[in-house]
């Protein structure tokens, strides 16, 4: 089969990105192995070349190609995919020289092998598709069948509900988007902040005529979008142009934006936690303007986990934040413009500085007014070396550095830095300073995975410390109990902890999110004595967390067991991964009446008993089961008393891991309102039964619209994988839903990482 490129042109906000990803996620041929990159206007070939790597390799060169140069990557790229049948999407091309390096990465084959890119320019399509005219695709505006479609849903259920009396001025205000799907969405978020009478809207397409007459595509979207921004009260505006700081393509962790929020104090407020939840409804509120993307959406279909910018939007919040001097952004052609070094505010470095750092630091020097610094990318060990000149402002609130590769970078003199709030650091810290306890502002500290292994025992004097997140091999200083602003406590292997300090865990009265791992063999001194403090301080913090992950290799004794009963606590999200000979649903879990997301992991077999303590959860959203083998023995999730009407009546996520010998089996009225359903399952336990499958009863789940199928191949041949693939897509063109079905195949490695063997996805 012929190896094709398929390449989408057309102006910005033309949905070429919409319509590329639709089809990536449609398409039904296999596929050895797939990715997803965005090159963007001022492309990190290395970056973008890593991530292929690491998707369509399943992040097997993760680790080593955080150093290969970009020939080097480039060939590991070929030598992988020469012999594979690949389906790669690459966004957002600005240049032919972007697409010529990419296009050296992926070789040509006779193995069926697609490429889909997508670009504003023709001539970079043309370049793309290699001059065959059948291979290009110009995306053009809606029609205005398309275009009112569009709108209503964003304003009403269906043009059906819309007024007669707005029909006429909604289609000339369509008409001034002119097909623009971007355009469209963004004067509906504009309207669906206003009044819906025939006067709002009139004013409004006035208003839309002044700005867009006359103008070309692009210049018609920045002035749509120059309305929507004038439309946002002031403290909308300052939460908006912060997304500046982040780069393009970046997938925003609403709980980070929110935190930071907070810490550059653009929500208004003293008490912190009503803060967080005004800052909350600042980003719904942008949400619903149609000017931030929901990217994942959480369980119970409100909460939003990550977001995005789409690139038009961005390109004219990143112009307003530059022109304002709200933020000053270094990329690879240096600052952005209209800056100067005494008036920096937000800095954020969004490139490599590889070889601008001495430039970047001789204009940062007298940068005594800088109040976060925000760093993305590959740095490597360039920052470590400035960091005393870096770190230099006595109003720095926030320090974000993401990028991979930072080095040995330290905090330094901390006193200069006194009124920091927010601190998280990613990868290659030195230890923490000594005299932590300066920053007697801080309260989110994050260095997690920064290869940390001790805390400096001062940093139990940081009193308004809220979040801590580390390493679980990270030792901490006894005293814990002194930090009771604490929050959030992750991940902490208490193992590693003294007897004291597990103590005064349980004197953390704030205490509302903990994450702990535990390992009893590995505790080298005293281990009746940890038990004794863990189900001490176990008890005591049950009655006021609201979240709670506890895994390990423990016996049957964990403390676990003892802390549920009378009142019920307020735990809404628990992990519990207790791998032992006995271990069974503890029959405790059905006290945790206000629990909404779980997951449990076990070992051995999992009884009706147990189907209905986990049926019992009334508010329940999301479970996650992961059975494993007892021993090497079967686990059994029951075949005949799997699931029946009786329970699970809000569960929209039911996701199973199974690698041993189980049946699984939905009643008719099992699970009502289940949306998504994630299987993790070993292709060879297909053959242990003639009665159907792994699976069974997929038709009776009502409200299905999504399965997500694993399948491990281990002492499977090829017929065997087939065939549990070929059952569950067989169950799913049966419902009446026609749900959308993806299928992943791997096996394990020897090192226990996972190899993807294939991924295919279908409709």
């Amino acid at each position: 089969m012929q190896h094709k490129v398929v390449s989408i042109y057309g102006t910005a906000g033309q949905g070429k990105t919409t319509l590329s990803m639709e089809v990536y996620r449609k398409i039904t041929e296999p596929f050895d192995c797939q990715a997803f990159a965005s090159v963007s206007k001022t492309p990190n070939i290395k970056k973008l070349l890593r991530d292929v790597l690491s998707q369509i390799s399943n992040k097997k060169f993760d680790e080593e190609s955080q150093w290969w140069e970009e020939q080097q990557l480039i060939r590991n790229m070929r030598d992988y995919l020469i012999d594979k049948r690949y389906l790669i999407l690459i966004d957002d091309i600005w240049s032919v020289s972007a697409w010529e390096l990419v296009r050296s990465a992926l070789p040509l084959n006779d193995n069926g092998s697609r490429i889909i890119t997508t670009t504003r320019s023709k001539a970079v399509a043309k370049s793309c598709s290699t001059g065959i005219a059948e291979q290009m695709y110009e995306a053009k505006p809606l029609g205005d069948d398309d275009s009112q479609r569009l709108f209503f849903k964003r304003l009403f259920c269906s043009p059906e509900d819309c007024p007669q009396d707005l029909m006429k001025v909604s289609s000339d205000i369509l008409k001034k988007c002119g097909g623009l799907p971007l355009a469209i969405i963004s004067i509906a978020g504009l309207l669906a902040n206003r009044r819906q009478t025939v006067e709002v809207w009139v004013n409004t397409l006035k208003s839309i005529s002044a700005a867009v007459d006359k103008d070309s595509h692009i210049d018609k979207m920045k002035r749509i979008l120059l309305l929507s921004y004038f439309d946002l009260p002031p403290h909308l505006k300052s939460c908006l142009l912060y997304l500046s700081v982040f780069p393009e393509d970046y997938l925003i962790d609403c709980r980070q934006l929110i935190l930071l929020w907070v810490a550059e104090a653009l929500i208004p407020g003293q008490d912190r936690e009503s803060m967080e939840e005004v800052a909350t409804s600042y980003l719904n509120d942008l949400i619903n303007r149609s000017l931030v993307q929901p990217v994942k959406v959480g369980a119970d279909g409100a909460t939003v986990k990550t977001c995005r910018v789409h690139d038009v939007i961005l390109e004219f919040i990143v112009s307003k934040a530059v022109e304002d001097n709200f933020v000053t952004i270094w990329n690879r052609n240096g600052f952005s413009d209209n800056y100067s070094s005494n008036k920096i505010r937000r800095l954020s470095i969004q490139e490599d500085i590889s070889g601008q750092a001495e430039e970047m630091m001789k204009t940062l020097k007298n940068a005594a007014h800088i109040r976060s610094i925000s760093i993305f990318g590959d740095n490597n060990s360039v920052l470590g070396k400035h960091a005393s000149e870096f770190l230099s402002s006595q109003v720095l609130r926030v320090l974000n550095i993401r990028g991979g590769g930072v080095g040995e970078f330290y905090l330094g003199h901390v006193k200069r830095i006194s009124q920091m709030k927010y601190c998280r650091i990613t990868d290659g810290t030195q230890d923490l300073p000594e005299d932590i306890e300066k920053l007697q502002h801080l309260e989110t500290l994050d260095i997690f995975d920064t290869g940390i292994r001790k805390l400096p025992a001062s940093i139990i004097q940081l009193q308004r410390l809220v979040r801590l997140r580390v390493d679980p091999e990270v030792q901490l200083p006894d005293g814990i109990g002194n930090l009771q602003a604490l929050e959030e406590l992750s991940t902490i292997d208490l193992g590693f902890q003294s007897v004291k300090f597990i103590q005064g865990l349980g004197d953390l009265i704030n205490l509302k999110v903990l994450e702990i791992f535990w390992q009893c063999d590995t505790v080298g001194r005293d281990v009746e004595g940890h038990k004794k403090a863990c189900i001490s301080s176990l008890t005591k913090l049950f009655t006021r967390l609201r979240q709670l992950s506890v895994v390990g290799w423990l016996d049957a004794t964990f403390p676990f067991m003892s802390l549920c009963g009378g009142t019920p606590p307020p735990l809404q999200r628990l992990v519990l991964s207790i791998w032992n000979k006995s271990s069974a649903v503890p029959h405790q879990i059905s006290s945790l009446l206000n629990l909404t997301r779980l997951y449990i992991g076990l070992s051995g077999e999992v009884s009706k008993e147990g189907i209905n303590i986990l049926a019992s959860l009334p508010i329940l959203l999301s479970l996650t089961v992961f059975l494993d083998d007892k021993e090497g023995d079967s686990g059994v999730f029951h075949p005949r008393h799997a699931i029946n009407s009786q329970g699970f009546q809000r569960l929209v996520k039911f996701t199973f891991r199974c690698w041993s010998e189980a049946v699984l089996e939905f009643e008719p009225g099992a699970m009502p309102k289940l949306q998504m359903l994630k299987l993790d399952l070993r292709a060879r336990c297909q053959f242990k039964y003639g009665d159907g499958g792994l699976v069974l009863g997929l038709q009776n789940l009502a409200g299905l619209k999504h399965v997500a199928l694993s399948i491990k191949c281990e002492a499977a041949t090829a017929d065997e994988v087939d065939s549990l693939e070929d059952d569950i897509r067989g169950a799913a063109g049966l419902h009446h839903n026609r749900p959308i079905v993806q299928v992943e195949r791997w096996c394990l490695r020897f090192d226990g990482t996972r190899v993807q063997q294939a991924t295919i996805r279908t409709s």
